[in-house]
C-alpha cells in the first residue's frame, strides 16, 4: 500500500477529573486523583474525505517534569498547554503521510530544544496525544486495524529520518504477529498493602475490586509484578524482604521488575539495597526473579558517567532500563553507551518513537523494550497502549490503572456499556451489591484477551464518540 496522504484539519480537547479508588505511591508522589485529557482529531485524505480519530491520557503530577514546587493543577495545565501548542503545529503542516506530519511537528516541538531541557517529556506528551488520534483517523480512513495499517505502510513510517543507522532496517519483516493476549505485570505501589489481614478496617474499600495484593493475586491469577522502590535503604530492604516472605507463604513463583522512579543519587545506593536484600535466603530467591530495574537515577543524572561507577554491582542482579530519561530519540543510544540495555514503551512518549526504539533493539542482541504504564484507564488510552505492546511483541506489560482507578467509572454509563459490548474480552461487568454493575478490566490467569482491540478498525477501539463537548484549539 502507498502511504495515505492526510491533512490535519482540526484538533479539539476536553479534560475531566478522575478520582482514584486507592492512593498510588510512586517515587516521591502519592496520587489521589488525576485529570484525563481526551483528544479528537479531524483529518482529510487526498480524495477530500474527512475522518475523526481519538486518543486520551491521564495527566499525573510529577512524572513528565519532576518539579517539586509545582502543584498537581499546574502540572496538568502545563501538559494541556503543551497539547494545545502541538495542535496548532499539526494544523499548520502541509498534507503528507501520518509519519511525515508527526516528524515535522516533533522536530519543531522537541528536536529543536536542547536535549537536556527539563520539559522535553512535557513537550513530547503534547505531540504524542495528537499523534495517536491522527493514527486512529488514518486507520479508519483505510478501514484497517492498527497492526495491519502499520504493516501495509499506510502511515509512511520512515525510521531512517529519525535514526540514520536504521536506513537498511527491514522493519516490516521484523514486526511480529501481534499476540492475542497481553500478560499483565501488576504494580505494587509503595503504599499498597500486601496481606488482606493488614488492611485497616477503616480504609477497607467495598467496590467489587481487590484491594490487598493477596486479593489481586487470587482474583487475577497474577505471576508478574512491578515493585516500586526508592524509599530509602532500610525501607527498601524491609519491603523487598516482606515481599519475599509474602510470595513464599503463598507458594507463588513470581517474575518481577523493580522501578526506582529516579529516587537514587547514584548506583552505589541501589547496589547497597540489592546486596542487603541478597544477604537473606528469601531475598536472594526474590532477586533471582528480577528481570530488569527501571530508571533508578534522576533523569538529569542518568547520563552522568560518575553516577554509574557501581554499575556492575547492580547489573549482576538485573539489567537497567530508561524510562523518564527517554525524553528524545537519542536518549536510548546514550543509555546503551553507559551500559543500559532497555527502554520503556509508553504511548505518552510517542508511537513512532517506540517503533524507532524497536529498530535500535534489533541492531544488537541483549537490547529490549519494556511495556510500562502511565496509569492508563479505558477505553482510549488503555486499548491503544495494549495494541502498541502487541505490535512490538512485548512479552508482558505493566498495568495499574485498573487497580488504582475503578474500571470505566470515569465514563458516562452509556459509553461504558458500549465499550463492554464492543470489547467483551477486555472488559466485564462487576456483579453483586458492591460491584454495582460497573464495567471493569477483565484479567484471567494473569492475562488480558485483546483480540477485539487488535481486530478493531482504528487504533485499538471501535467506538465512535467519546465526548460531546470539546474545545477546538486549532483548525483550518
Amino acid at each position: 500500500m502507498v502511504p495515505i496522504t492526510l491533512q490535519v484539519l482540526e484538533v479539539a480537547f476536553t479534560r475531566s477529573l478522575c478520582k482514584a479508588r486507592l492512593p498510588f505511591g510512586f517515587g516521591a508522589v502519592t496520587l489521589h486523583e488525576a485529570e484525563l485529557l481526551i483528544c479528537r482529531v479531524t483529518t482529510r485524505d487526498a480524495s477530500g474525505n474527512q475522518t475523526i480519530g481519538w486518543s486520551a491520557d491521564l495527566m499525573p503530577p510529577r512524572w513528565f517534569r519532576k518539579d517539586t514546587d509545582a502543584t498537581p493543577q499546574q502540572d496538568a495545565d502545563e501538559l494541556h498547554a503543551s497539547a494545545e501548542s502541538a495542535a496548532r503545529c499539526y494544523v499548520a503542516q502541509a498534507e503528507g503521510s501520518a509519519f511525515a506530519i508527526w516528524r515535522a511537528v516533533f522536530a519543531d516541538r522537541v528536536d529543536s530544544q536542547d536535549r537536556d531541557q527539563p520539559d522535553l517529556l512535557v513537550r513530547g506528551f503534547g505531540v504524542a496525544i495528537i499523534e495517536r488520534a491522527m493514527l486512529d483517523a488514518c486507520c479508519r480512513t483505510v478501514n484497517l486495524p492498527f497492526a495491519q495499517a502499520l504493516r501495509t505502510d499506510a502511515f509512511g513510517f520512515r525510521p531512517a529520518l529519525v535514526h540514520a543507522d536504521l536506513a537498511d532496517w527491514d522493519w516490516q519483516a521484523d514486526l511480529p504477529e501481534p499476540s492475542a493476549f497481553a500478560t499483565v505485570r501488576h504494580t505494587v505501589g509503595m503504599l499498597d498493602v500486601l496481606r488482606t489481614a493488614d488492611v485497616d478496617p477503616g480504609r477497607r474499600i467495598d467496590d467489587g475490586l481487590p484491594q490487598a495484593l493477596e486479593e489481586d493475586v487470587a482474583a487475577y491469577g497474577l505471576s508478574w509484578f512491578k515493585v516500586k522502590v526508592g524509599a530509602g535503604i532500610e525501607q527498601d530492604r524491609a519491603r523487598l524482604l516482606d515481599l519475599a516472605r509474602f510470595f513464599a507463604e503463598r507458594d507463588v513463583a513470581p517474575q518481577l521488575t523493580l522501578d526506582g522512579n529516579e529516587q537514587y543519587e547514584d548506583l552505589s545506593q541501589l547496589a547497597d539495597v540489592l546486596e542487603a536484600v541478597a544477604e537473606h535466603t528469601d531475598g536472594r530467591e526474590l532477586l533471582s526473579r528480577v528481570t530488569m530495574i527501571e530508571q533508578p537515577l534522576a533523569r538529569n543524572h542518568t547520563f552522568a558517567a560518575e553516577r554509574h561507577r557501581d554499575l556492575s554491582r547492580v547489573t549482576r542482579f538485573a539489567p537497567l532500563i530508561l524510562d523518564e530519561a527517554d525524553s528524545h530519540p537519542k536518549a536510548f543510544l546514550r543509555g546503551l553507551e553507559l551500559g543500559y540495555r532497555g527502554v520503556s514503551v509508553k504511548n505518552c512518549k510517542g508511537v513512532f518513537r517506540a517503533l524507532c526504539n524497536f529498530g535500535i533493539c534489533k541492531r544488537a542482541p541483549g537490547r529490549f523494550q519494556s511495556g510500562e504504564d502511565l496509569t492508563n484507564i479505558g477505553v482510549l488510552s488503555l486499548n491503544q497502549d495494549l495494541v502498541t505492546g502487541a505490535v512490538l511483541g512485548l512479552p508482558h506489560i505493566e498495568r495499574n490503572g485498573h487497580h488504582y482507578f475503578r474500571g470505566l467509572d470515569h465514563l458516562e454509563p452509556e459509553l461504558a456499556d458500549q465499550a463492554l459490548a464492543a470489547h467483551p474480552d477486555i472488559y466485564h461487568r462487576l456483579l453483586g451489591p458492591s460491584g454495582g454493575h460497573a464495567v471493569a478490566l477483565r484479567i484471567r490467569n494473569g492475562r488480558i484477551d485483546i483480540r477485539s482491540a487488535i481486530a478493531a478498525v482504528g487504533y485499538g477501539q471501535s467506538l465512535g464518540n467519546y465526548a460531546q463537548s470539546l474545545h477546538v484549539v486549532a483548525s483550518i
